[in-house]
């Protein structure tokens, strides 16, 4: 199955991936750090009966409980962070999207974050929806409401909770002797889900879905949407939704029927996500290459980028078959490792093919020496990196942002490579578009930077732009062409741009070949050790990168009106970089500027906006402060001394109140 699309008169891209694609990876762990993944693949299914009248297969006997949640408080709305700690393997992903797209359908804006084992099937995981009617989707530091299924973990979940949270959880697990300044709900799952499910096997897939109706009960969660998401789940699997229903629904009537609302958060209907999409990442990316024209994939899995090649393979097989011969129209090849992957890719992408790889950190480590290989003989490819947590293995499955210095200079000698920085869905697709036309037009490797958190975690989009400007394959000569300037030297700079000329084997003139080495090489591609030649060609090279200066694209900056403190930011941290500038001006009256970095090298706005400003924080994702490295490297000794370090690293999302906390704490020191 591929995605549905639409494409209507304004020219605009709807796509809602596939359940399986929107697999969502991350989540709060207040002051702890631990991480986990739910392996559980949705299901699909056909409509039950869409009325809600109770569950008639509930046995538990029950007295009705007045509700007092509007008791002596005001109601909190729309303004919240549910953290479900479940089991991984237990279905508890069925659930969980179930519960998001509910409340997403509601108008709500909404954000899933998974925190997910690397390891196998039983470990613990973690998931936090996070709703906000300010539109904010950035990670929270703390819930507001928990769901605790796991024995492992349970006491440590409930001891991170902040006062005045809500606990619901297995009554099996006691949790309430814990803490006196948590609200608690004590629901009977196994007693509950037995008369919903005979069959013991499947019970513990189906146990989870209880919670759904639990929380909405409490939170007002209309049952009406936790139904039609599971229709979304269950598309063709009849069985498999009505089960599910008749657990949402025991869950509801024991929640209605035996459970004291006192807490005051509430979520009600709105108008904010009315057009709007869910989609991974991962899942962004790969449509956005499929538009771009991508012919030959050539990938080694490897946590958190696998994802991409293989949805891109379901879109492919879907739309880039021919309909006469039945033919893909494609080549996608899983390699034996990322070396031979991105030797792959440059072999197509010399031959004239649009080739890509994805990978993660180990795999940019070993990619290295095709990286240098590409950039010195000029050979366009695509480089999805998905970051994730090293050094070496790491932390497969948590996000980071640290790839970030090493992929500019990958391999060995002087190499830099142009990078793109997507923050949000709508960019994985135009910039995957972009990076294919980049590196031709450049004739060179480009990266697509993204990370886990994008990558893997189930995002609010507006529908994609309809891609309307024509693919640009760079300069290509053709068979007539060089017939009539009487031959090519491949990589003389006729243009001042730094970018030579290239033909395409096969190209049916003898004056058309040309050999492409890794050694050194004159303008004529002919093999040289010559100094002078080495330093030209080089030099070349280097200015073929300030050309890229040219084609980037530029930062998008909001100046403040004091020009004392900048903020800059990148990817993923922009969500929680735009929360902390509402932080700053609220709690501290600091009204800071915002530049957001789009592109490496760096454009003449990004030396701008630190010439404006007196502080400049950067925001990284990672220990080393890597992008601080890079501008450090391009920038002048004055605008140096202007830039501070705003660093997180602990794997989880980085979040708005430790941005505002670091760039308070610098701030009094100044």
């Amino acid at each position: 199955m591929g995605p549905e699309m639409y494409s209507g008169p304004d020219r605009c891209l709807l796509v809602c991936s596939r359940p399986q694609l929107i697999s969502p990876q991350w989540g709060r762990l207040a002051a702890y750090s631990r991480c986990v993944r739910n392996g559980n693949k949705s299901q699909a299914i056909s409509k039950p009966n869409t009325e809600f009248k109770g569950n008639p297969m509930a046995t538990t006997h029950v007295e009705p409980q007045e509700d007092t949640s509007h008791a002596g408080q005001n109601q909190i709305i729309n303004d919240l962070s549910i953290q479900v700690a479940t089991v991984n393997g237990s279905g508890s992903q069925t659930a969980n999207l179930v519960l998001l797209r509910a409340i997403f359908q509601m108008g709500i804006p909404v954000s899933g974050k998974n925190l997910f084992p690397s390891n196998i099937a039983g470990l613990p995981t973690w998931f936090t929806i996070r709703a906000s009617k300010h539109g904010y989707i950035g990670r929270r530091r703390d819930s507001e409401y928990m769901v605790a299924m796991n024995p492992e973990t349970a006491e440590e979940d409930v001891m991170g909770l902040k006062p005045g949270a809500t606990c619901v959880y297995d009554e099996r697990l006691n949790l309430k002797r814990l803490r006196q300044d948590v609200i608690f709900h004590s629901v009977p799952f196994d007693q509950l889900v037995t008369p919903v499910c005979p069959d013991s096997r499947l019970r513990k897939l189906v146990r989870n879905m209880i919670y759904d109706g639990v929380l909405a009960k409490l939170l007002g969660i209309e049952m009406e949407e936790i139904h039609k998401a599971l229709q979304k789940q269950f598309r063709k699997k009849a069985k498999a939704a009505e089960l599910n229903w008749n657990a949402a629904r025991v869950g509801y009537e024991y929640a209605d029927k035996n459970l004291v609302k006192t807490d005051p958060y509430r979520l009600e209907r709105m108008n904010a996500t009315q057009g709007k999409i869910l989609i991974e990442g991962n899942a962004a990316l790969a449509l956005g290459s499929m538009f771009a024209g991508v012919t030959v994939v050539t990938w080694y899995p490897i946590t958190p980028s696998s994802t991409v090649c293989e949805t891109l393979t379901d879109y492919m097989k879907r739309y880039r078959v021919d309909k006469e011969t039945g033919k893909a129209t494609f080549a996608i090849v899983q390699a034996e490792d990322e070396l031979a992957a991105l030797g792959m890719a440059l072999g197509a992408g010399w031959a004239g093919a649009r080739s890509m790889t994805a990978t993660a950190g180990p795999g940019i480590s070993l990619m290295a020496e095709f990286a240098g290989f590409g950039y010195y003989v000029e050979i366009p490819a695509v480089i999805f990196d998905i970051q994730r947590v090293g050094p070496s293995t790491g932390l497969p499955t948590r996000t980071a942002q640290g790839d970030i210095l090493s992929t500019a200079l990958l391999s060995h000698g002087d190499t830099m490579h142009p990078m793109y920085l997507p923050s949000s869905m709508t960019e994985c697709f135009t910039m995957a578009i972009d990076a294919f036309d980049l590196a031709e037009e450049l004739q060179t490797p480009v990266f697509v930077m993204s990370d886990l958190d994008l990558g893997m975690n189930t995002w609010m989009s507006a529908p994609f732009p309809y891609p309307t400007r024509p693919i640009s394959r760079g300069k290509v000569l053709s068979a007539e062409d060089v017939r009539r300037l009487g031959g090519f030297e491949r990589y003389k700079d006729v243009d001042g741009d730094g970018v030579g000329y290239r033909t395409l084997p096969g190209t049916p003139d003898r004056l058309c070949g040309w050999f492409a080495r890794g050694s050194g090489h004159n303008e004529k591609a002919i093999y040289s050790e010559r100094p002078d030649v080495y330093v030209n060609n080089v030099d070349r090279l280097a200015h073929k990168f300030e050309t890229a200066r040219l084609k980037v694209p530029g930062p998008v900056i909001a100046d403040s009106q004091k020009l004392e403190v900048g903020i800059v930011a990148y990817g993923t941290s922009h969500w929680a970089v735009e929360e902390s500038l509402d932080q700053l001006r609220r709690e501290q009256d600091i009204d800071a500027g915002y530049c957001r970095l789009r592109a490496f090298p760096f454009t003449r706005e990004v030396h701008d906006f630190i010439n404006r400003y007196q502080r400049v924080y950067v925001v990284d994702q990672n220990r080393d402060g890597q992008m601080l490295g890079l501008l450090r490297l391009d920038c002048s000794a004055g605008q140096i001394a202007k830039l501070r370090s705003v660093r997180h690293y602990d794997g989880l999302p980085i979040d708005a109140r430790s941005v505002t906390d670091a760039i308070v704490s610098q701030e009094a020191a100044n």
